[in-house]
C-alpha cells in the first residue's frame, strides 16, 4: 500500500481548506517558500502571485505546510513498517490515511509498534483461535475443561515464551486465549474511534493534591481538589495543571468520570456524596464495557453475571475488564493527554507571539538624548546618558536609596547629565527600587523646572531581559568597555528610543511577555517567535548604515553571517550609498538582495528611492510614476499622484497591487507603521500593593495579554489582573481584541490580596452589575 500518489496534492488542498483560502493561492506560495523566498519578500512584493496573502496568513500557511509534510513522512514509514511485517489490514490502512495529526497516527500504529513476538502470536501459532471460538459458544462451561482439550501433556517442561508452553497447561492456553482478545481490543480500529469519540465527549480531567505538598504547591491550591471535563477545560489551565504536576503538588488523572474516594474512612454527607460518584463513575464506566465486550463478540448481559474464573463467564468478564482498565483507558488517556498539551501548547505560542509583536511594535520615543535609569538600592542606581542614534556618551552609578541616602548628591549629578547633554527623555528601568528612583526623576524635574529647563518627560520601561543582554556576547561586542552592570542602563535608554532594534539584540523569551513558555516545545517556539521578529523588522524597515548586527540579521534574506559581514564592510569603506552596494558583501548574493533590498533603507544616499519601501524591480516603473506627478522622492503631491490611475502602470512581471503599494510609498516614503509614543502616568502616592484600595482608578501599561485576560503594571511591583470577564459588559472571546502589550489603559481596582499578591483590576471604571441573564 502506497500513499505518495496524492500526497502533495492533499497536502495543499488540506492548507486551503483549513485557512480558508484558494487551491491556486496555496500552491504559488508553497512553490515560492520551496524556492527559497521569505515570508516578508512575499507578502509585500509577490502578491499577484498569491493573490494577496498576508504574512499572517502566510506564516500560518508555512507551519502547517512542515507539520503536514513530517506527517506524511511518518505516515508513510508507519505503512512501510505495517506491511513489511505483514500487518496492515485494509482497516488500519484506510484509517491510518485518514488520521490527521501525529498523535493519532501514533496511536493507530501503538498497539502493532513491538517486533517481538507477543504472547498472543504464540497463541495463534499454537491454534488458540480455536479456543477463543469454544469459549465465546458456552459461557457457563468450566473454562479449564475446555482448556484442558487442547493441551499437550508430554510439552509440560517446554520453555516459557515459545509456542510449544502455551500448550503445556491449562492455565497456559488460557492466557494465550484472554492475550488474543486483548490484542484484538487493542488494534480494533472501528472500537478505539468508538470508544474515543465518547472519551472526549464526556471523559474528565482530575487532579488531587500529593499528601505532604500543601506548603511547597500552595501557588498551586487552586488545583489541589479539582475537575473538568475534557470537552471544555481551557489550555491555560491544561499547562497549569501540568506543571503543577511536574513540580510534585498534584496528580493527574484523566478518567471517563470522576474517580471516587476511598469509602473506608468517610462517614455522614461525606460518604454519601462518594457513594454517589461511585455509582456516577461505575455507570459510565460500564459503557466503555459493554462496548469493548460487544466488539469482542462477547454478549453485554455477561457483565453482569457474578461468577469466578472458573466458569467461561468469569473469565470472559475479568477479559473485558482487563481490556479495558489495563490497555484500552490507559492509552486513550494517553492519547488525550498528549491532545490537550498540543493544544495548549499552540494556544500559548500563539498568545507569546502575539504578545511579542505588540511589544516589537510598540511606538518609538525616537531620536532624542536619553538618560537611562537601571534602578537599585544597595548596589545603587546605574545611569547612562546615550545621544539620539544611542551612542553612549557617559555612565555613571548614584546612591540615592538605602543605605547610601545620597540623595541631594545623585540629584545634582543627574541634573548635569541633563543639562549638559541635552537630555529630554529620562527612561527609568521597572524593576527593584523603581518607584523609589521614579521619585528621584520627579525632584530633579522639578529642579530643572527651577532652573528653567522644561520639555524633559521621564517614562517607567520594562527592563525584562536587560541583565540577559548585559551579559552577553553582543553586548560585550557594542560595549566593551562598558561594566556588566552599566550595560542595563544603556540597554533601558534605547529600548525607549526604539523598543524594536533594542528588543531584536535579546532572546525574546527573557522578555516576559509570554505564559507557560517553559512548558512548551523549545523548537516550535523558537520557530514562532522568530517568525514575528522577523516580521515586525520587515515591516518597519532596517537602516542598513546604522543597524546592528542584531537587527540586520533579522532582514528577509539576511542571517547572522550576512549581517556581520555588512558591519564589517560598513566599517571598513564607509555608508553604503545605495543598495545596489550591499552586493558587494561576502556571501551577499543575488538571493538575499532579492529578498533584503526592500526592507533596507538609505537615507541621503546616491538612489533617492533607497530611502522608502519600494523594491529596485521596481525603480523603473516608480520613476514613471513621480515623472507624470511631476514630483521626486520626498516632495510629492499627494494631489498630484491622486489624478494618476495606478493600472496605466502595470506591466507583465508588476501587477495591480504592487503598483498600488508603490503609489503608497511615493505618498509616504518610509512611512513607520508603529503608533505615536505614548506613556502611563502612575498615580503619586500609589507605590506598594499595600497602598491600593478597591475602587480605585489609575492609569498603567498592559505588560502581558493571556487567553484569560491581560497584566497591567499600575507602578506598584506587582501586575495586576484584568480577567477576561472584567474586559467588557459584553462577551469577549479573546482579550487581544481588546487591549495590546505596552498600551497604557485606565483601570479600577477590584480586589487586592497582599498575602497572595494578586490585584484584581477591571476595564470597566464604573462598577456596574452585569445584566442578568434569562433563564433557559
Amino acid at each position: 500500500m502506497t500513499l505518495a500518489g496524492s500526497t502533495h496534492r492533499t497536502i495543499e488542498q488540506t492548507i486551503a481548506d483549513e485557512l480558508g483560502i484558494k487551491l491556486t493561492q496555496v500552491r504559488a506560495a508553497v512553490q515560492l517558500l520551496d524556492n527559497g523566498s521569505t515570508v516578508p519578500f512575499i507578502a509585500r512584493y509577490r502578491k499577484e502571485a498569491t493573490d494577496g496573502l498576508t504574512d499572517v496568513q502566510l506564516r500560518a500557511l508555512e507551519e502547517r505546510l512542515r507539520y503536514l509534510r513530517e506527517l506524511e513522512e511518518r505516515r508513510e514509514a508507519i505503512v512501510r513498517t505495517l506491511h513489511e511485517r505483514a500487518l496492515l489490514t485494509d482497516e488500519l490502512g484506510e484509517a491510518l490515511v485518514a488520521a490527521t495529526t501525529k498523535n493519532e497516527l501514533e496511536a493507530l500504529y501503538a498497539p502493532h509498534k513491538t517486533k517481538r513476538k507477543t504472547l498472543a502470536f504464540l497463541a495463534r501459532e499454537a491454534g488458540m483461535e480455536s479456543l477463543v471460538e469454544d469459549l465465546l459458544e458456552v459461557p457457563f462451561a468450566s473454562a479449564y475443561d475446555i482448556a484442558q482439550a487442547y493441551v499437550e501433556p508430554e510439552l509440560a517442561d517446554a520453555e516459557p515464551g515459545t509456542v510449544e508452553h502455551v500448550v503445556a497447561h491449562a492455565d497456559n492456553a488460557l492466557e494465550g486465549a484472554r492475550a488474543i482478545l486483548l490484542e484484538a481490543a487493542s488494534t480494533d480500529v472501528a472500537l478505539a474511534t468508538t470508544l474515543h469519540q465518547r472519551f472526549i465527549r464526556r471523559g474528565v480531567v482530575t487532579a488531587r493534591l500529593v499528601p505532604g505538598q500543601e506548603v511547597a504547591g500552595a501557588k498551586f491550591s487552586d488545583y489541589f481538589e479539582f475537575s473538568e471535563e475534557i470537552r471544555r477545560i481551557p489550555s491555560h489551565r491544561v499547562l497549569a495543571l501540568l506543571r503543577a504536576e511536574k513540580e510534585g503538588a498534584v496528580k493527574i488523572n484523566i478518567d471517563v468520570d470522576v474517580l471516587p474516594p476511598a469509602k473506608s474512612k468517610l462517614t455522614g454527607a461525606a460518604r454519601e456524596a462518594a457513594e454517589i460518584l461511585a455509582e456516577e463513575y461505575d455507570r459510565e464506566r460500564s459503557w466503555y464495557e459493554r462496548t469493548v465486550a460487544e466488539s469482542l463478540g462477547i454478549g453485554a448481559q455477561v457483565l453482569n453475571m457474578v461468577s469466578d474464573e472458573e466458569r467461561v463467564v468469569g473469565w470472559l468478564t475479568k477479559t473485558v475488564r482487563l481490556a479495558w482498565r489495563q490497555r484500552l483507558l490507559p492509552r486513550l488517556a494517553g492519547q488525550v493527554r498528549t491532545d490537550l498539551f498540543e493544544q495548549g501548547q499552540k494556544d500559548a505560542i500563539g498568545v507569546f507571539a502575539s504578545n511579542l509583536r505588540d511589544l516589537l511594535l510598540a511606538a518609538p520615543a525616537g531620536e532624542h538624548p536619553t538618560l537611562g535609569l537601571d534602578p537599585g538600592l544597595r548596589t545603587g542606581v546605574k545611569v547612562a546618558v546615550v545621544d539620539g542614534t544611542g551612542q553612549v556618551l557617559e555612565t555613571c552609578a548614584i546612591y540615592p536609596h538605602v543605605p547610601r541616602n545620597q540623595w541631594e548628591d545623585a540629584l545634582a549629578r543627574l541634573e548635569d547629565l541633563v543639562k549638559r547633554y541635552g537630555v529630554q527623555l529620562i527612561a527609568i528601568g521597572n524593576g527593584t527600587a523603581s518607584r523609589e528612583t521614579d521619585r528621584l526623576a520627579a525632584d530633579l524635574l522639578k529642579r530643572l523646572t527651577s532652573a528653567g529647563v522644561s520639555g524633559v518627560q521621564k517614562v517607567t520601561v520594562s527592563e525584562a531581559g536587560a541583565s540577559v543582554y548585559s551579559a552577553s556576547e553582543l553586548a560585550s561586542v557594542e560595549l566593551p568597555d562598558l561594566d556588566v552592570s552599566l550595560r542595563g542602563a544603556v540597554s533601558i535608554a534605547r529600548r525607549l528610543q526604539d523598543p524594536l532594534a533594542e528588543l531584536v539584540k535579546i532572546d525574546p523569551q527573557s522578555i516576559g511577555v509570554g505564559q507557560y513558555q517553559h512548558d512548551v516545545s523549545p523548537a516550535a517556539l523558537g520557530r514562532a517567535l522568530d517568525a514575528v521578529i522577523e516580521d515586525c523588522v520587515n515591516a518597519v524597515g532596517v537602516l542598513v548604515n546604522s543597524a546592528s548586527p542584531a537587527l540586520l540579521a533579522r532582514v528577509a534574506g539576511f542571517n547572522r553571517t550576512i549581517a556581520e559581514n555588512i558591519v564589517a564592510y560598513r566599517n571598513e569603506n564607509g555608508p553604503f550609498a545605495s543598495r545596489q552596494d550591499l552586493l558587494n558583501v561576502p556571501r551577499l548574493g543575488p538571493k538575499a538582495f532579492e529578498q533584503a533590498a526592500g526592507f533596507v533603507r538609505i537615507i541621503g544616499g546616491t538612489e533617492p528611492l533607497d530611502a522608502s519601501g519600494v523594491h529596485p524591480e521596481a525603480y523603473p516603473v516608480a520613476r514613471a510614476i513621480l515623472a507624470d506627478a511631476g514630483a521626486s522622492v520626498g516632495a510629492v503631491d499627494e494631489a498630484a499622484l491622486a489624478q494618476l490611475n495606478p493600472a496605466h502602470y502595470v506591466t507583465d512581471t508588476l501587477g495591480l497591487p504592487t503598483i498600488t503599494d508603490i503609489f503608497a510609498e511615493l505618498a509616504k516614503p518610509g512611512r513607520d507603521p508603529r503608533p505615536v509614543f505614548k506613556t502611563a502616568q502612575f498615580a503619586e502616592g500609589i507605590e506598594s500593593i499595600s497602598d491600593l484600595a478597591p475602587g480605585m482608578i489609575l492609569e498603567g501599561t498592559v505588560s502581558n495579554v493571556a487567553a484569560f485576560g491581560a497584566f497591567i503594571d499600575i507602578g506598584v511591583h506587582q501586575d495586576g489582573l484584568v480577567h477576561v470577564s472584567q474586559m467588557s459588559r459584553s462577551f469577549v472571546s479573546d482579550p487581544h481584541t481588546v487591549v495590546k502589550s505596552g498600551e497604557v489603559v485606565r483601570v479600577r481596582v477590584v480586589e487586592v490580596d497582599p498575602k497572595r499578591k494578586r490585584i484584581s483590576l477591571s476595564l470597566m471604571l464604573e462598577d456596574k452589575p452585569a445584566p442578568a441573564r434569562k433563564r433557559r
